[in-house]
């Protein structure tokens, strides 16, 4: 397979965009029309939890962190893999986008270990290894002509699906891609500008992340909860050989100049 003069952008896209159609198909709009190859990676948004609801089951969690148990694996994989994964790649379809919906247990491209109960048990729950993504594989559907769309789902060896962090499957997708010899660039789009020196201010974005900046940003607490396993695989991520990794608004995926920049120094 050749890959001369390939060049592959990897776009994640947050739960919070999803759960507002009106969000995402202004970000999907965008997405269609960005030039060049190029992979989706969505979250799951809120649905999953009204489901649950609906079905009178509980939510579990752990220190903020749901846990996927068996109940649960079966709505998220209904949910991420079926429902918002056919309606973006629908969209995209009749944006002129050829879209292909995918899990990472659809022809073993993505292939994942359950994490260990010690020393906290979250279930079937997910974790890429470093030879988890078969890129060659992944690599067909772009020659094909065919843009992936992935959802969190994956399955392990034994053919039992898991619920991996979405921010970490575009990181492997990305990482795996870069080890490939491919040039690409990570984009991690959600509601906010980039991220946010002032929680409150959506004006007060951070333009540049480095490995100097980033545990001080930790330790004063702007750096925290759902962003701490993103920042975490943006340095991953470029510490493999990934070109580049922004975090920004998914009204900005197509503008330059805006956003979070992470650099590895």
């Amino acid at each position: 397979m050749d890959y001369k003069d390939m060049e592959i952008t990897v776009i994640k896209i947050g739960g919070n965009v999803i759960d507002h159609p009106g969000d995402l198909t202004l970000f999907l709009k965008k997405f269609a029309n960005l030039p060049g190859n190029k992979i989706l990676v969505h979250g799951g948004g809120k649905l999953a939890t009204k489901l649950s609801a609906k079905l009178n089951i509980s939510a579990k969690m752990i220190d903020g962190r749901r846990v996927t148990d068996s109940q649960t694996i079966e709505i998220v994989t209904m949910v991420y893999a079926g429902l918002i994964n056919k309606n973006i790649t629908a969209q995209l379809r009749s944006l002129g986008c050829d879209a292909i919906g995918l899990s990472g247990a659809d022809a073993g491209i993505i292939k994942a270990v359950k994490r260990s109960p010690v020393p906290v048990d979250f279930g079937f729950v997910g974790d890429i290894p470093d030879n988890g993504i078969n890129v060659t594989r992944l690599l067909k559907f772009i020659n094909m002509g065919l843009v992936s769309v992935f959802c969190s789902i994956t399955a392990d060896e034994q053919g039992v699906l898991l619920n991996c962090n979405a921010d970490t499957v575009a990181q492997s997708i990305a990482t795996a891609i870069s080890f490939a010899g491919i040039p690409v660039k990570l984009i991690y789009c959600f509601e906010k500008q980039g991220l946010l020196a002032d929680i409150n201010d959506d004006n007060s974005v951070i333009p540049l992340i480095n490995s100097g900046n980033c545990e001080k940003l930790k330790a004063e607490g702007i750096i925290t909860a759902g962003m701490i396993p993103k920042i975490d695989n943006a340095f991953k991520a470029l510490n493999a050989g990934v070109e580049e990794v922004v975090i920004k608004s998914h009204l900005d995926m197509d503008d330059s100049s805006k956003g979070t920049k992470i650099t590895a120094t």
